[in-house]
């Protein structure tokens, strides 16, 4: 059996971050072999990550890169915010994302399969990753952009937008249109609101719509001798108040209220004669959608005071 000495055991743990008591096991089972070591590592790692499947990841970070005139933003989970901070987690989705745009994948499953560098995969990179931070991570969503776009990440990575504007070269790189570009993806990032223009709401929805406003105004004695051209107008009204509160371009610009966002694109767009349009948004935020874990304290003290 191998002499593991601690100097092995600390430099085994510099070149994978591992823990130490890992470190010197893995060395033992490898009798002192250091790439038998790591591969020992990178086989528990695997084991880590079907371990800690049942976990859930609710925290992490969403980020944005751009290269060549393609814009990804992803989300990566992790168990805490802790981990989220950690420089090593953050390089892992840094590469993460120049995974997404070498390779412009169709899905997360896709992806898992892409390079990550010269030895992993994204698959064997997250299962190192895992074992070696000691959380669940896990890679929950991607979109890939191309043309003229404005992000924005809010927090740390608490929230990640991406607009998508149509205008010709010349007035994109304008800075009176990338001003005004940013302040579009302020714009989304400040409200969470499903749809951009008032026809991207679903004909589903606004019928859905339309029945809750019909049924209030039954219920409401006033309403029930009003003509039918009359009900038909405060419809009308209401689903205009809707708009308002559920499409980007119909609500009151953030940085002056008395426009609308569509407005001020019209506004901007003629003080610098050209043609812009918004034609899509994409908006990230860290954990939405996801039933977070609440941990019971007495129940954790009382495992710590009976050592079970």
């Amino acid at each position: 059996m191998a002499n593991i000495s601690a100097k092995d055991v600390a430099e085994l743990r510099k070149q994978t971050g591992c823990g130490m008591m890992d470190c010197k096991n893995a060395l033992v089972e490898a009798d002192g072999d250091f790439d038998a070591a790591i591969k020992v590592l990178r086989e528990k790692g695997m084991a880590a990550t079907a371990k800690k499947a049942g976990r859930i990841a609710a925290d992490g970070i969403v980020a944005i890169k751009t290269t060549d005139g393609v814009t990804a933003m992803v989300e990566v989970n992790s168990e805490t915010d802790f981990v989220a901070k950690n420089a090593s987690f953050q390089e892992f989705v840094s590469g993460i994302l120049d995974a997404i745009l070498a390779n412009k994948p169709a899905d997360v499953d896709a992806l898992m399969n892409c390079a990550y560098n010269a030895e992993n995969t994204v698959m064997a990179e997250l299962q190192e990753k895992t074992y070696t931070i000691g959380e669940k991570l896990s890679i929950r969503r991607f979109v890939i952009v191309e043309g003229i776009v404005s992000t924005y990440i809010h927090g740390m990575g608490n929230t990640g937008v991406i607009v998508k504007f149509d205008t010709d070269a010349a007035t994109a790189e304008k800075p009176e249109f990338k001003e005004f570009a940013k302040n579009i993806a302020l714009q989304v990032a400040a409200y969470n609101i499903p749809y951009l223009a008032t026809e991207d709401v679903p004909a589903s929805v606004l019928a859905e719509e339309k029945e809750i406003i019909m049924t209030q105004m039954k219920a409401d004695p006033k309403m029930a001798n009003k003509p039918e051209k009359v009900l038909e107008g405060i419809v009308t009204g209401k689903l205009k108040k809707y708009y308002e509160n559920n499409c980007v371009l119909e609500q009151a610009y953030v940085k002056d209220d008395s426009m609308t966002v569509s407005q001020y694109v019209a506004k901007t767009a003629k003080e610098l004669g050209a043609a812009i349009k918004v034609v899509a948004f994409y908006r990230y935020e860290k954990g939405e959608g996801i039933q977070k874990r609440e941990d019971d304290l007495a129940a954790e003290v009382a495992k710590m005071v009976s050592g079970n």
